[in-house]
């Protein structure tokens, strides 16, 4: 049999759904026909636990939790009466409330409409949020800013610049917990900025939280502008059709109706029991083949528009947390995972699409296509060609010059940037991670990773509270290895060096009155060894 022609090689590997403006092509990809026939078997069990899943089965074990933001589009299928009636007037109040600040008719202290909003979160409480408000907005004249970290700096050019506006400064702090420390730090640091500035932070906060968290206690205690719902079923990393997308988003004036209906429609596509109809399966079985299941090839993302910068940042979260894993279903160590990363087009072209082309062949790329260019029309730069025209010449230069080494690539066009077409995308990837940890059998849903490193983050600051407790009560310098012997430390020397260099770095011995200035003085010079 002869080989097909290019052209018929590209049309049996475009997948496209009109009523999304959206398509799939796979024709650099390496998949072949006889992959998806050989992989039909394992596709109808992923499809039955994905079915299981969006039923109301228990999918997170170790949490003892559903996992139902697939119900957050389409309350319909939610497993009980409850949860559907808790999701639309979730959805109601949001409408409303940011109906009520963009009009004015809620403001701020001394009648003043906001201009500002600062959200506080971590993870899927700040990506989701900050990829969604620089794909799709503003849209009016709020302008967002973020605390998404617990670095003293970043918090302090953060606030700086809402000084002059912080009477008109809405703050949203997102934690389903309300203990998680990067916004609980986040928080307790704004509220202080502003009780610095003779505001009172309650009359201009907003908490997003599970009931009954700290957050929310503390909130409805205080009397805050509003608290919406995270539930248990909604995972950090899936959460951005939730409040904690949808109300900065309704807040910026983008229209969360039709972010949640093109998600919608890319689950109803994404249902489809068969390979060739499902973009997300055929996503699934790509990278399935690429990496020989086992994420061998890393992921790479190159938008070619700039306001999709920040989606490679978003599926680094949601596919890296998903799918990296050290065991499997079967407690059996595999270590699976896909590392991502990504720029955007055509700035990659000048920075490391050099090594994806010459160099090691440890990667796939997808290409995202965006069709319409811009609002409007656009003029010629060289007599002939538009900007929109350049861009779309560097992606399928790239595209071929990848090709001609061999190098697999799968292209996701999207009729335009929309808030459907973004729902649709987040949808998209959302499934195609749900499908590809049932193939090689893991949990997509914990982050056991995430919480050992919380753990051993407590370890420090408790070690650190207790070496400067230590140094208080002596009356002579200490070694460094005399102090672990104290606090019974073994062979914790580097950490309890690294917690006194970074605390001297923090309360200088010339500073007069410092709390921890005597502790310091017993050390000795904190910054060098004692031996």
């Amino acid at each position: 049999m002869s080989n097909p022609s290019p052209w018929s090689k590209y049309c049996n590997n475009l997948f496209a759904n009109e009523e999304l403006g959206f398509f799939l092509d796979l024709s650099n990809s390496g998949v072949s026909e006889t992959d998806i026939q050989t992989m039909k078997p394992a596709f109808a069990q992923v499809f039955t636990a994905m079915n299981k899943l969006e039923n109301g089965a228990i999918s997170n074990p170790d949490e003892d939790r559903q996992v139902g933001h697939y119900w957050l589009r389409n309350p319909e299928l939610a497993p009980t009466p409850l949860i559907k009636t808790q999701i639309t007037q979730a959805l109601t109040a949001i409408t409303k409330f940011a109906a009520n600040i963009i009009n004015g008719n809620l403001a701020g202290p001394a009648g003043k409409t906001f201009t500002n909003i600062l959200l506080i979160g971590i993870g899927g409480s700040a990506l989701g949020p900050q990829f969604i408000a620089d794909a799709l907005g503003p849209n009016n004249s709020l302008t967002i800013h973020f605390l998404d970290n617990t670095d003293p700096d970043g918090i302090d050019r953060t606030l700086n610049r809402l000084t002059n506006s912080l009477s008109q400064t809405l703050v949203i702090v997102i934690s389903k917990s309300g203990g998680t420390a990067e916004t609980r730090n986040g928080m307790l640091e704004t509220r202080h900025y502003f009780q610095s500035h003779h505001l009172n932070f309650a009359k201009q906060a907003v908490a997003i939280t599970g009931e009954g968290s700290q957050l929310y206690t503390l909130a409805d205690q205080e009397h805050w502008l509003a608290i919406f719902p995270m539930w248990d079923w909604v995972g950090g990393r899936t959460s951005v059709t939730s409040a904690v997308g949808l109300l900065p988003a309704a807040l910026l004036g983008i229209d969360i109706q039709a972010f949640l209906r093109g998600a919608k429609i890319m689950d109803e596509v994404t249902r489809q029991p068969e390979i060739h109809k499902n973009p997300a399966a055929l996503l699934a079985l790509t990278w399935f083949i690429v990496g020989d299941g086992a994420g061998a090839k890393d992921m790479v993302i190159l938008p070619y528009k700039d306001r999709l910068l920040l989606f490679s940042r978003y599926l680094q979260q949601l596919i890296m947390e998903s799918v990296g894993k050290s065991l499997d279903l079967d407690g059996k160590l595999v270590q699976q995972g896909i590392a991502v990363y990504g720029n955007k087009g055509s700035t990659d072209q000048h920075a490391y699409v050099q090594q994806l082309r010459d160099g090691l062949d440890n990667f796939f790329v997808t290409f995202i296509e965006v069709l319409n260019d811009r609002d409007g029309g656009s003029i010629l730069v060289d007599g002939q060609n538009h900007t929109g025209d350049y861009l779309f010449g560097f992606h399928r230069g790239t595209e071929s010059a990848l090709q001609q080494n061999k190098r697999r690539s799968l292209t996701i066009t999207i009729s335009e940037l929309s808030p459907a077409s973004v729902g649709s995308l987040v949808a998209l990837y959302e499934r195609a991670v749900g499908f590809y940890a049932t193939l090689i059998n893991i949990n997509a849903y914990d982050q056991p990773g995430v919480e050992a490193g919380k753990k051993a983050a407590g370890f420090v600051l408790k070690t650190k509270n207790e070496i400067l407790q230590l140094l208080a009560e002596v009356d002579h310098n200490l070694s460094i290895t005399e102090i672990g012997a104290r606090l019974n430390l073994k062979d914790e020397e580097a950490l309890i060096y690294s917690i006194l260099r970074h605390h001297a770095a923090n309360n200088p011995l010339t500073v007069e009155g410092s709390f921890y200035q005597p502790a310091l003085l017993k050390v000795g010079l904190a910054n060098k060894v004692i031996s």
